[in-house]
């Protein structure tokens, strides 16, 4: 069968683990992520911005798996992960941070400001300037709204076209449907600029150095990866029921890695809410909270095979495919098995919508594919 090209609205990059030490003054680069092992391999202390926690480290099964998505090359260099998007047939993607992960931790504005910057910079001069193909997200401090507009307006004018939201802010800020970030929509907005999140980006619980563990015992590591995903909707409930994208009618929001069905349902369920119950709904809505999420959401998936019937079946026209490279949920190795088997008996119009036609809707600035493949 011939190739089925797409686009991804979901990729990873792995930074240098001393970018932030070694582009920043050392009064700031001392307090930035380190850690130290125990001699029995069994914890780590982590040392963060003038705060240590302990955390248990990987078990010996995690940690193989972890070293087997990192074997792609292109995880650390993007002119080899070229390679790897041709042989897959991935052409334009989405691509988030792994360092940004850690911004949930810091306490001190100018820390936090200082290590966006210096991500951001990196990723134009290793990514974005190797190829077009890549929709970098930039990063935006969330700990101080103003920090954010400040990075943010310079972000778009360096020519970033996503920034990377955590599904929730900074610990110490407002939550995302708070009147405080108002003059982020709108600059947001202004800019041109998705909103991307990324499920799972809660912030970092520093009792154990990650985010979504909160299920043990018979069934939690089904339940912690299901629980990531709720994060990615409670985000966009945040934006639709705050009236945020109401009052932004062009701004558009991307939910990557979080499934694509729940979209249908999360519109009805807030329809529901907001009519049934609206002598206490407040704000009022100038549009249907379904139809905002339906239209300004977008929502990325890699293997869920109702996905497409959110497409062909509910309407929902804003499902984009996404391969998660190279992360061990994700399609890298078989994406072609998987799109042949998401899209089999599948109208063209249909598949090309949710392999292409979304994400060009967001970003048309990336080339399009070449008819002639790769």
């Amino acid at each position: 069968m011939p190739k089925i090209w797409t686009n991804s609205g979901d990729s990873h990059f792995l930074e240098p683990g001393d970018l932030w030490e070694s582009r920043l003054p050392k009064r700031l680069a001392d307090l930035t992520p380190t850690s130290e092992k125990d001699p029995d391999g069994e914890y780590e202390t982590v040392h963060v911005d003038g705060q240590s926690f302990r955390r248990k480290l990987p078990t010996s099964v995690a940690r193989e798996f972890l070293e087997e998505s990192r074997k792609a090359q292109g995880i650390r260099d993007a002119r080899a992960r070229l390679r790897d998007l041709d042989q897959e047939g991935v052409w334009g993607e989405v691509i988030f941070p792994s360092l940004g992960m850690w911004s949930s931790t810091f306490r001190t504005p100018e820390l936090l400001t200082a290590c966006m910057r210096a991500s951001n910079e990196w990723a134009l001069e290793e990514i974005a300037a190797v190829s077009d193909r890549y929709v970098v997200t930039a990063q935006v401090s969330t700990l101080v709204v103003e920090d954010a507009i400040e990075e943010l307006e310079w972000a778009a004018g360096q020519g970033f076209k996503a920034v990377f939201l955590p599904t929730t802010p900074h610990p110490s800020a407002p939550d995302w449907h708070r009147s405080d970030w108002e003059p982020f929509w709108t600059a947001a907005e202004r800019a041109r600029m998705v909103l991307a999140f990324h499920i799972g980006t809660d912030p970092v619980d520093m009792t154990t150095g990650g985010a979504g563990l909160v299920h043990r015992g018979p069934g939690g590591a089904v339940m912690n990866y299901t629980e990531t995903t709720f994060s990615g909707q409670r985000a966009a409930m945040k934006l639709v029921a705050s009236g945020a994208l109401d009052r932004h009618p062009e701004l558009k929001v991307l939910i990557s890695e979080g499934g694509a069905t729940w979209i249908p349902f999360l519109g009805d369920r807030m329809r529901e809410g907001y009519r049934q119950h609206h002598m206490a709904v407040r704000p009022t809505l100038e549009r249907d909270p379904k139809e905002t999420l339906m239209t300004q959401v977008y929502a990325s998936f890699q293997h869920d095979e109702t996905a497409v019937a959110a497409f062909d079946a509910m309407g929902y026209r804003n499902v984009m495919f996404g391969s998660d490279y190279p992360h061990m949920e994700g399609t890298f190795g078989h994406t072609q098995d998987t799109l042949k088997t998401l899209f089999d008996g599948v109208s063209d119009a249909t598949r090309l919508r949710i392999t292409q036609g979304a994400f060009f809707e967001l970003f048309p600035e990336v080339p399009p594919v070449p008819t002639s493949g790769v």
